[in-house]
This record gives structure tokens, sequence and C-alpha cells, in this order.
């Protein structure tokens, strides 16, 4: 099998390194990857200036782009076979709830998902990346299962990595996306000239389950369980259509 690899960390990412030889022993490995970070980039394309590839002293091809530019040339561009599956991964920090908005690495599997490729996000939830290395004999495992599935259409699976031991770990669960909450994530300061400026990022998170729903992935991974959940490409809220078609729209 032909596997692509990409992250959203940047090419010199330990998380893709640890991939990228936990997927060795099921197929053809190529890693497709940012030349840096290119985290909360989201489903970015570059359309105001060219891309550039080159190929690093491991072979690695590296982008001067976003993740999805990453996943666009590698199919179309730099690979002579195209992928049986994607792998993009893993990221240094949790992909949950909310989060898969915001998350490159959740977007390279995507754009892979919208081209036809069966494709797999990877994150693990710790601040201690030096850990993940630990996970590569339970992640050759985990994708040797996950190449045998036949993904439904316009599915991609989101995983996330409990911050423990792999020993420790207690199965696997099948999720949905938790709720997340973040206070006094934009900081608001002056700078040397005095001139204000803003900082989105950091404050405290907390997550929530959404209501109804007991299966936050969330929940899985401070349980001690590896969360896999399936994501859409369609966002459209069936739910509401008739209702929504009820309404006074006409102008």
């Amino acid at each position: 099998m032909n596997i692509l690899c990409t992250n959203d960390d940047g090419y010199l990412a330990e998380g893709l390194r640890v991939l990228a030889n936990a997927a060795r022993p099921l197929g053809r490995v190529t890693v497709v990857a940012p030349d840096r970070e290119q985290s909360a980039t989201s489903h970015s394309l570059t359309l105001h200036h060219p891309l550039r590839s080159r190929r690093s002293t491991d072979g690695t091809l590296v982008v001067d782009g976003t993740p999805t530019d990453c996943v666009i040339l590698a199919v179309n561009a730099l690979l002579d076979h195209r992928p049986g599956i994607c792998f993009s991964g893993v990221n240094h920090g949790a992909n949950m709830g909310e989060d898969v908005l915001y998350s490159g690495t959740v977007a390279a599997a995507m754009e892979a998902t919208v081209l036809g490729i069966p494709s797999v996000a990877l994150s693990y939830t710790g601040p201690d990346f030096e850990s993940i290395a630990a996970w590569e004999e339970t992640l050759t495992s985990l994708l040797e299962v996950l190449v045998e599935r036949t993904f439904p259409p316009d599915t991609l699976l989101n995983v996330n990595l409990p911050a423990i031991d792999p020993a420790e770990v207690k199965g696997i669960r099948v999720t949905s996306l938790g709720e997340r909450r973040y206070a006094d994530s934009l900081t608001r300061a002056t700078d040397p000239s005095g001139r204000e400026y803003f900082w989105i990022g950091g404050g405290t998170r907390s997550w929530t389950g959404r209501t109804g729903r007991k299966d936050s992935d969330f929940g899985a991974v401070e349980e001690g369980f590896i969360s896999v959940t399936p994501l859409h490409l369609d966002l459209t809220n069936y739910k509401l259509l008739e209702e929504i078609r009820s309404w006074d729209l006409a102008l």
C-alpha cells in the first residue's frame, strides 16, 4: 500500500517522525510536510505566491505552504503513485471538540478525503511531545487495523491519544466531538513603541460533553482510552432543513 504522511507541526516534528516509522511496516511511506509549524491554519490554501518543494536529507518532501497545500501537491504533482491512505500527525497537542475546525492536522486529512483518499488525523493530547516516541509500536497496531477497513464516503477519522504510557491504555472508544471553552485566551498589551497589540492563544481550557451525549472525545482520553471520532465533510444540519424551509425567507 502507498501511504502519505503529513502534519501541521512541520517536517522536523517528533510526531511526524513517529507516525512515519509506525506506518512503514504497512506499506510504502512518503512524507510530504510543511517547512515550518502551521498549527491552526485550518483548511487554508496558498493562493497569492507560488509554492516550492525540496527533498530533505531523510527523503521527506518539504513544502513552503500549509498542510492542505502539502496534500494537494503530493497527490497532484510530487508523487509518482496515488496514496491508498493518508495519515496526518501525530499532532503535538489535542484536536478534540471545536479544535477540529482550526487544526491544520485535521484539515490535511480532510483534504485527502476530498480527493477520495481514506484519511486519519492523529493527535497526542499531552504537553510532553517527547513521549510520542513511546507510541510507535501501538500506532503500528492501530494503523494496521484501520488500513483494513473501508471508509464511508466523505468521512475521515480523528484519533486522539491519551497522555499516558501506551502500556496503560484501557482500549479504544468511538466517540463524538466534545465542547471546549477557553478563558482569558486573548492577551491585550502595549509594545515598546506604545502601540496596542492583541495575541490570541494561551489561557485556560475546559471541556464538557454535548447535550444528550456521553461519548465525548475528551471524556475518553481523560479515562485513559484512545478516542476515534468519525468526521463527515457534509456540514448540513439535516434535522433543520424542513423547519428552515418553513421560514418566510422571501425577499
